[in-house]
């Protein structure tokens, strides 16, 4: 029988150890006797927990907040409930960023223990009871759900970076993101489904998120540390590309912020204030933020659309949550073909501008379809989504492709990526909370008007943003004269 090792220290110990010493790869396999390990190739083990992470999602945010409306709930308190979560990570998302950047231990167990709490505070939906109760057990619950998902995305990203260095990051990066939106789809099926079976007991349907939970903790430990300085965003000396084989890296110069290291003394970071005044950052961040407080209450409007004929009682009827489940399948179907699209683009030297514009245009026609559509039926309300995938998927991809554009050889890359984040969450945060105030005293039509016109500006925006592709020049080559390198078949 093989052993698996789900301890980070053993798999590395079985897999391989690199080590740099003054430009030197070491690199060396250790077997233990009488043990057999489970080794997955880096490039299959972050397609894994990606598609975990995926299905973990928000906590299936807006199945809780359908559902919790079926309880009684005005929309407002659904509203700021599902906001608490996203005004958390406004807070904690930078700081993050810097933690991850700043860390002595292995990153992994940020992921883990990230993983864990996000899985039990989006867990505690159970323990809501009928009626107008339960308001501080789900308010401090997405307060902690926020703090904990905060870390995953910087933490993957870091890992990723660390792992292939910058010339394959883009690649395995989409990647990444096209196995995430899958994992977002087999959730949203799964939870739809279990809901539709299971009716009028349709809580059952967030065990998904304790499933994905698991799934993520079983294949974390087989995710590469990599060079944790070059997971920050410094210039490395060795990564892998998508097969894993081995590149040594020879760093451009004129491109790199900081390179006065030696053996014994780490990269020095560019200062805070001279990454964050940086005009690309500041467009970055405000075209993000005025395109998820337009864009995150949408789907929200979507779901009670969709659901407004209730039952007699109040409840959501039958074909409520798998209609939900529908308009997130769609979204992300859209997304990981989005994605797949934007990285052959990308790959044939597509810039990064025209592909994030278009995925901000997609949101005013998307607001607009939906008030046009309100009343001809569930069918073109669904469709709707389409447009919602194709933003996503577009803006998510190039996000990522930006600040590692922007933060090469800074040593900031993750507390950027923070603070980026950090104003889309304050975005999609206000987003939700004043979406569903206009609903509840002017109604869905306003909502969504709203929507579309404040979806104008990140178009105009953006269009002063330049042109960031091939900014993270560098040269590589193989590493060819270590016969352990030979020794290394990852499976593929």
């Amino acid at each position: 029988m093989e052993q698996l090792q789900s301890r980070g220290d053993e798999y590395n110990e079985a897999c391989m150890a690199i080590s740099i010493d003054d430009g030197d790869l070491i690199f060396r396999r250790r077997k233990q006797q009488g043990r057999k390990y489970v080794v997955l190739s880096p490039k299959l083990a972050f397609l894994l927990v990606s598609f975990s992470l995926g299905e973990l999602g928000d906590g299936l945010n807006i199945f809780q907040g359908v559902y919790l409306v079926g309880l009684g709930w005005k929309e407002g308190s659904v509203g700021l409930a599902l906001s608490l979560m996203g005004l958390t990570s406004l807070f904690v998302q930078p700081f993050a960023g810097d933690i991850v950047d700043r860390a002595a231990i292995d990153r992994r167990l940020f992921l883990v223990v990230a993983s864990i709490v996000t899985a039990l505070s989006a867990s505690a939906i159970f323990l809501v009871q009928q009626g107008q109760h339960d308001h501080a057990l789900i308010y401090g619950t997405k307060v902690i759900e926020g703090v904990a998902s905060s870390f995953i995305a910087p933490c993957l990203a870091a890992l990723t970076l660390a792992t292939f260095g910058p010339h394959h990051f883009d690649r395995i990066m989409a990647n990444n993101m096209f196995y995430g939106h899958i994992g977002s789809v087999a959730a949203a099926v799964i939870a739809g489904a279990v809901a539709f079976i299971l009716y009028p007991k349709i809580k059952f349907c967030f065990l998904v998120i304790g499933v994905a939970a698991l799934g993520a903790l079983v294949v974390i430990p087989f995710l590469p540390q990599g060079d944790p300085l070059m997971g920050r965003g410094f210039q490395g000396k060795v990564a892998m590309d998508e097969y894993g084989q081995l590149e040594r890296l020879e760093s451009d110069e004129s491109t790199v912020a900081i390179q006065n290291h030696s053996k014994d003394k780490p990269p020095q970071a560019l200062p805070y204030w001279e990454v964050f005044s940086d005009p690309r950052t500041a467009i970055l961040c405000s075209t993000g933020f005025f395109f998820h407080f337009a864009n995150a209450n949408v789907l929200l409007v979507l779901g009670e659309l969709m659901s407004s004929s209730d039952n007699d009682d109040g409840t959501p009827r039958q074909s409520a949550i798998p209609l939900i489940a529908g308009a997130i399948v769609l979204a992300q179907i859209t997304m990981a073909f989005a994605t797949h699209i934007g990285d052959k683009l990308t790959l044939c030297g597509f810039g990064r501008k025209p592909l994030f514009l278009a995925g901000l245009v997609s949101l005013p026609v998307r607001c607009a379809l939906i008030i046009i559509w309100k009343d001809r039926g569930d069918a073109w309300l669904l469709s709707t989504q389409i447009l919602d995938g194709l933003g996503g998927g577009l803006c998510g991809l190039i996000h990522p492709y930006l600040i590692a554009d922007i933060t090469f050889g800074s040593g900031r890359f993750n507390v950027v990526m923070g603070l980026t984040a950090s104003c889309f969450g304050l975005g999609a945060t206000l987003s939700n909370f004043l979406g569903q105030l206009v609903v509840e005293k002017f109604g869905h039509v306003a909502s969504l008007t709203g929507s579309l016109f404040i979806s104008i500006i990140p178009i105009l925006l953006f269009l002063f943003m330049p042109e960031t592709l091939g900014q993270r020049t560098h040269h590589h080559h193989r590493v060819r004269d270590l016969d352990a390198v030979d020794s290394y078949n990852p499976i593929t």
